[in-house]
């Protein structure tokens, strides 16, 4: 199934677990009017299938979309005229052009430790034009995780359903890392029912790590919180040094 299946699978999932992807653009870029008025240029790291940055790209002159994974990226090229992609791991960020803003949409879990967030939001940085605006979208803290939790989606369009559910639990206590153990079931009248099941470890920063992150990267950062994000947002702008 994820070999064949996993993107349209993934990306219906995630068209359909409520999230407010117009809503959460509408604040992205409100921030971005605020602190970096004219901003021309727009990368959306780790984009996946493009479903936050076709809500973002309208206001730019330049949309750009990074993802590891070529076929997430070949679905966000066919949602989004004019995207130009670049498949790439979020740890090593090496382009040939900067931005006036870069976003980064609940991927940042994915590192693995804080001497890893501090490299990649220093490559992040490196790719910032001058008073470009580096946002970052975090997850739970350490102290909100809930040992053992259960997830659970069901998604019915055109005469599929799937049924994703998932379970946390501790990896590493002490280094804040848990195992998601996330499993997948597809049904539908042609082909019956498939399901796979996938592990995913990530990691729960502190406040304290991003802070760390943004100084040491040469950025000012400020934790925005409220509606319509649950985790609020990190919104960095690089110092330049003469």
């Amino acid at each position: 199934m994820y070999q064949d299946e996993y993107i349209e699978v993934y990306d219906l999932v995630m068209r359909n677990r409520g999230r407010d992807y117009a809503g959460e653009a509408r604040a992205i870029l409100g921030l971005v009017d605020e602190r970096n008025p004219g901003a021309a240029s727009l990368l959306d790291v780790a984009c996946g299938t493009g479903l936050h940055l076709r809500e973002l790209a309208a206001p730019f002159a330049e949309v750009h979309g990074l993802d590891v994974s070529e076929d997430m990226l070949a679905l966000a090229k066919r949602r989004i005229e004019g995207l130009r992609c670049h498949q790439a791991d979020m740890r090593r960020v090496r382009l040939p052009v900067r931005f006036d803003v870069i976003v980064c949409m609940f991927a940042i879990p994915h590192l693995r430790s804080g001497p890893e967030l501090d490299a990649t939001v220093a490559g992040l940085a490196a790719q910032l034009a001058p008073g470009g605006l580096l946002i970052i979208e975090p997850w739970y803290r350490p102290e909100q995780f809930v040992p053992g939790y259960v997830a659970r989606d069901v998604v019915e369009v055109d005469g599929h359903t799937v049924v994703r559910l998932s379970h946390s639990r501790w990896l590493d206590r002490r280094a804040n890392r848990i195992r998601m153990v996330v499993h997948h079931a597809l049904a539908d009248a042609d082909h019956g029912i498939r399901h796979a099941t996938d592990e995913v470890d990530l990691t729960l920063f502190t406040d304290e790590q991003y802070r760390h992150a943004f100084a040491a990267a040469g950025c000012t950062a400020e934790r925005f919180t409220g509606a319509p994000f649950t985790w609020g947002l990190w919104l960095a702008q690089r110092r330049e040094t003469r």
